[in-house]
């Protein structure tokens, strides 16, 4: 599989002051599904928006390194031309258009796209995907609950035609059983449509459960990567983020604070 990102040893720095990457690299291949895990804090979010370009909103700013998409560098590019080369991003919360109606804001993910008939063509397979939200088209997407909300803004990302998806914490806040519906589609929607994904999720284990590759962050560095089957099997990755310990009993947070005093990842 060829590379379609490649984020190579970035810095990000917020209000020219705070440094949060700190030599961040990464790689997507082309269809893959790529997760990245690590604490609150640890830049994850970041690195997203670094890809999207969205950190210029926020006064942030890739100050080294390079990330390039499709062989094409796109560090320095603004998050509208991102979207039209083809990265899109599902954003943390459910950022929907509360006072339009759930047609209307699938309408508006394909604003870069100037054929109607492309557009209805487009509508049909986002309705496909989410009956769910073919039943409530006409309704205020601020009255659906937060699972359709998920699903809305998932679908108002492909309206834009995506060659890759970056999704931040799509499980935050849902049930179990929409949460395990929801990633039922990202992995369709992956293996018929050739997207590729990078995922951030706080759930370890659903996130290597579908991922095909991982890597663990810390502190803004990349500390651990490797495909997931052997992730799964990694000690470290069993107890801090699984909550297993050796002999597969389940261990509370209290019982893992040394974790940040024991770097055995870079060992």
């Amino acid at each position: 599989m060829e590379p379609i990102l490649v984020v190579n040893n970035i810095e990000v720095i917020y209000h020219n002051v705070i440094l949060v990457l700190k030599g961040m690299s990464l790689q997507v291949n082309e269809g893959q599904m790529v997760t990245i895990l690590g604490n609150n804090g640890a830049g994850k979010t970041t690195t997203l928006k670094a890809i999207s370009g969205l950190l210029k909103s926020e006064d942030g700013a890739v100050t080294d390194g390079s990330i390039t998409f499709m062989g094409k560098r796109i560090d320095r590019k603004y998050p509208e031309e991102i979207v039209r080369m083809g990265i899109f991003q599902v954003m943390e919360g459910r950022r929907v258009f509360e006072d339009l109606t759930v047609d209307e804001n699938i309408i508006a993910g394909g604003h870069t796209n100037k054929s109607r008939t492309k557009m209805k063509q487009d509508m049909a397979v986002v309705y496909d995907y989410f009956p769910r939200l073919k039943a409530r088209k006409n309704i205020l997407a601020g009255y659906i609950s937060g699972g359709e909300q998920q699903m809305l803004v998932i679908g108002r990302g492909l309206m834009s035609t995506p060659k890759l998806m970056l999704l931040d914490e799509p499980s935050m806040g849902l049930s179990p059983l929409l949460v395990s519906e929801i990633f039922r589609i990202i992995q369709q929607i992956n293996r018929e449509k050739g997207v590729s994904v990078l995922l951030v999720e706080q759930n370890a284990r659903l996130a290597l459960n579908i991922a095909d590759h991982g890597y663990v962050m810390e502190n803004g560095r990349i500390v651990l990567d490797d495909t997931v089957d052997k992730l799964k099997e990694n000690a470290d990755v069993k107890e801090f983020y699984l909550g297993l310990t050796e002999v597969g009993k389940k261990k509370s947070y209290r019982d893992v604070k040394h974790y940040k005093r024991r770097k055995r990842w870079l060992t």
